[in-house]
């Protein structure tokens, strides 16, 4: 049986911050990670402009550097497919082991960190799982550069969906923003921002009703939400940024959730269960960026400690 002081689960920037704290405390643990590379989201990311101290810094290289920073310590790092989370018998014993179970084998430890993250939540038109990696894309630096000076759309109106409009805009011959709302709730500077380029056209108050095409996406075919009205508009690409779904089905029976599936745990990290923590944008929480999530892992570490005494 393979038995560690502390598990985290997940290498996003949550879990990378995790392994990092917890290898300066000499703590005997080791990261699980079912993507074979960590990072997380911020991989996707074209520019991260709000990290402190460094601003404009390309997402993959701070994932990257994360990695780098917890290898150089000594961090252990293992791929693995976790699919269940069993509680100790008596979790509140300070000898007991929480047991993590992967395909084909099980880790144990006095405590678990849950920093899985989560993903990109689906539009639900006819033809979006018909057009994927055809025309159909979450993320608009990995494929954006096989749209160049062509006219795509973005959906959405957060953060994501105008950083996503704003990268596209530099690239491509049109963007369209697609929104359900008559205005966005992305911050302001984002909102000022957009404004400076005259090649993106904002559909508001509407929503996606099919997507079309033959051998890849040619019509995207929206609903104005106050007329009823039909419009098709023509677009090779459309990248949809309408929200993230945790990923806490390995916590699911487990620890305490929220109606959408985060994980309840405040900023200390402990869940309603002795010992397991949730780290990252898995959490139930206010905001989601990589500083609160390193902020997580840290946070998550040090109740370890102050547990474990």
């Amino acid at each position: 049986m393979n038995q560690y002081d502390l598990i985290i689960i997940g290498s996003g920037p949550a879990g990378l911050s995790a392994a990092i704290y917890a290898t300066r405390a000499g703590l005997n643990g080791i990261v699980l990670e079912k993507a074979g590379v960590s990072g997380g989201q911020v991989l996707t990311t074209y520019e991260v402009d709000n990290y402190p101290a460094l601003p404009g810094i390309n997402g993959f290289d701070l994932g990257m550097k994360m990695r780098e920073h917890a290898d150089k310590l000594g961090a252990k790092f293992q791929d693995a497919s976790v699919t269940g989370l069993k509680i100790a018998e008596n979790p509140d014993s300070p000898d007991a082991y929480h047991t993590v179970v992967c395909d084909g084998e099980e880790y144990q430890a006095k405590g678990v960190i849950i920093a899985t993250g989560a993903h990109h939540a689906l539009l639900g038109a006819p033809g979006e799982s018909q057009f994927q990696g055809m025309g159909v894309s979450y993320c608009a630096t990995c494929d954006g550069a096989f749209f160049r000076k062509r006219d795509v759309a973005v959906v959405g109106g957060g953060d994501v969906a105008l950083e996503d409009a704003i990268f596209l805009a530099r690239v491509c011959n049109k963007v369209y923003l697609i929104h359900r709302r008559n205005e966005f709730r992305a911050n302001k500077a984002l909102q000022e921002a957009l404004k400076t380029y005259e090649n993106i056209e904002y559909v508001l108050d509407s929503t996606v009703e099919e997507l079309k095409g033959t051998q890849s996406l040619e019509t995207i075919v929206v609903k104005n939400k106050n007329s009823g009205e039909l419009r098709e508009i023509q677009a090779a690409g459309i990248f949809i940024a309408v929200g993230i779904v945790p990923d806490s089905g390995i916590a699911e029976g487990v620890v305490e959730m929220n109606e959408k599936g985060y994980i309840i745990a405040g900023e200390d990290g402990r869940t309603n269960v002795k010992r397991i923590y949730a780290a990252g944008d898995v959490r139930s929480k206010q905001l989601r960026q990589v500083v609160t999530a390193v902020a997580d892992g840290a946070n998550a570490v040090t109740s370890f400690q102050e547990d474990n005494l």
